[in-house]
């Protein structure tokens, strides 16, 4: 476990705290209303741990976060996770990269030990309520408002999304709304296969690592010592940054690859467009990261704009995602004020 320690100086507000669950770290933070994290720290997922040696493991983490939280009044614990979580029973149904969680009800376990609420959702979902509260949702300019209809998506290893509308996650009937990776984008008989199931989705043609395979698939066609051919030799796997900094330096192969990625990702956020009418769209994950050193962000707005069906819903700005590696621990705090903010409604 790795902790950074307690702020003395800790202000008087309440607090949340925070857990970004993931496959290789459980993160816990305590964090304000202003999103400052004031505490955090960190407990590795022991290979091959059952489910009860995992809760228990980060379980305690969060006792140590409430712990570090002083004198301070706790509204209570967000957690995110990757992964299908019910929406009337909280219950993580499907993990992609904790599978000995699929089954688990963490409020139904923690709540009782921390003496809080506690909530639970799925991390895309939860980085785009972060990004509304906290990051590329607030006013680009202090004359305009903040956003109405945010819709966050992470192109990277996979393509996650989530969607905020007036301050709420929408998350539909069964908490799998959104999933925007998924939309078909190719329908030939020959279009690459989804992790999912299908073919043709965004994800198996936009993600990172569709972005790579598609690259090595190519590789026949590469001029032998160009970028991308030189990045095979030495890795024998070819990445998605692997052929956007071949890219940058011109490789044909690789401007290919990425043309081809483009594309996909302006039909898939153009429907985005149509299907949620966002004000903010925010673009997250490595592949985004790739697409601003190329500097296409541009194009792809210019393109989405092309395929908006009206007036309406071409107004709206797209912008990278802000709150960079802790999204998943903003996302988590956000959950606990957005829960805070209904109850207080409700009376």
């Amino acid at each position: 476990m790795t902790t950074s320690g307690s702020n003395p100086d800790f202000a008087e507000s309440q607090v949340a705290l925070a857990m970004d669950w993931g496959g290789t770290w459980a993160r816990a933070a305590v964090i304000d209303r202003q999103g400052q994290l004031l505490w955090q720290g960190r407990v590795a997922n022991e290979p091959g741990a059952l489910q009860d040696e995992l809760v228990e493991a980060a379980g305690s983490l969060l006792l140590e976060a409430r712990d570090n939280a002083g004198e301070r009044s706790i509204a209570g614990a967000g957690i995110a996770l990757a992964g299908s979580i019910d929406a009337s029973t909280d219950m993580l149904l499907s993990s992609p990269n904790l599978p000995a969680l699929n089954g688990v009800t963490l409020p139904d376990v923690w709540q009782p030990m921390l003496g809080m609420p506690v909530w639970v959702g799925n991390d895309a979902n939860l980085a785009a309520l972060g990004e509304c509260y906290y990051g590329a949702g607030r006013p680009d300019l202090p004359e305009n408002p903040a956003a109405r209809t945010l819709v966050f998506v992470t192109f990277s290893t996979g393509v996650g999304a989530g969607v905020v509308d007036g301050g709420e996650v929408f998350i539909g009937a069964a908490g799998a709304a959104a999933e925007v990776g998924h939309m078909t984008i190719d329908y030939r008989a020959d279009a690459p296969p989804c992790a999912c199931g299908n073919s043709g989705c965004l994800e198996a043609l936009a993600s990172g690592t569709a972005i790579g395979r598609a690259a090595q698939a190519r590789l026949a066609h590469a001029t032998p010592g160009a970028p991308l051919q030189l990045a095979y030799e030495a890795n024998a796997t070819i990445t998605g940054q692997d052929v956007f900094d071949a890219a940058e330096r011109g490789d044909s192969v690789a401007v290919e690859v990425v043309n081809d990625a483009v594309t996909a990702i302006i039909v898939g956020m153009g429907n985005v467009l149509n299907l949620f009418n966002p004000d903010v769209v925010v673009l997250g994950g490595g592949v985004t990261q790739g697409l601003l050193q190329l500097g296409l962000l541009g194009r792809i707005e210019d393109g989405m704009r092309r395929r908006a069906m009206s007036s309406g819903h071409r107004r709206f700005r797209l912008v990278p995602a802000t709150l960079g590696d802790s999204q998943g621990l903003v996302g988590g705090a956000s959950l606990v004020w957005a829960k805070t903010e209904q109850q207080a409604a409700l009376g």
